[in-house]
């Protein structure tokens, strides 16, 4: 445990700090569930839905520092290309 007042004032913000952080990723996995079960049902409007909606939030996690930008944008890639590969079957 921490003795100095601004060591305590740390973990008290770096807690603060990650539970944002997993609320936010938990949100993100939901969204993509949701997003992979319309493409499993064949649903590729909803699907498109899901994928706009998951791409905001995944560019709104990378502004805020949560996730990597060059991850949100690889996520986003991958998701669109197995939407694109689902439409063509």
């Amino acid at each position: 445990m921490a003795n100095i007042k601004s060591a305590k004032k740390r973990i008290l913000v770096i807690g603060k700090k990650t539970a944002t952080n997993r609320r936010v990723k938990s949100h993100l996995k939901g969204i993509f569930k949701n997003f992979d079960a319309a493409l499993v049902a064949g649903e590729f409007e909803t699907a498109t839905e899901k994928l706009a909606l998951a791409e905001k939030r995944l560019m709104q996690a990378a502004a805020k520092g949560t996730i990597h930008k060059n991850t949100a944008s690889r996520k986003v890639s991958r998701l669109t290309k197995r939407l694109n590969n689902a439409k063509v079957k």
